[in-house]
């Protein structure tokens, strides 16, 4: 498609309008440049800031399995201690 470009309009034409194309790619490119990374850097702060509450959360729910797991085992072995003594 490009050498039809060419031949129907001729390579000033052309290569002008691929200058302008490449200026205004350049020029979406930097004005969407700083949103982007002020965009990014919030989602950022935000993962790092739920990652850190998840953690946190982690080892409350590793005592409470624990807890329950010790009970569960108490409860077994006195059933267990039971059904001997009948």
């Amino acid at each position: 498609m490009s050498q039809n470009f060419y031949k129907v309009f001729g390579d000033e034409i052309t290569n002008e309008l691929v200058n302008w194309f490449n200026q205004v790619d350049a020029t979406y490119r930097a004005e969407f440049k700083d949103p982007f990374e002020v965009h990014f850097s919030k989602f950022d702060a935000k993962l790092e800031q739920r990652t850190a509450d998840l953690r946190t959360e982690l080892p409350a729910v590793e005592v409470r399995l624990i807890r329950w797991m010790f009970l569960f085992w108490i409860g077994s072995l006195g059933t267990t201690i039971a059904l001997i003594k009948l």
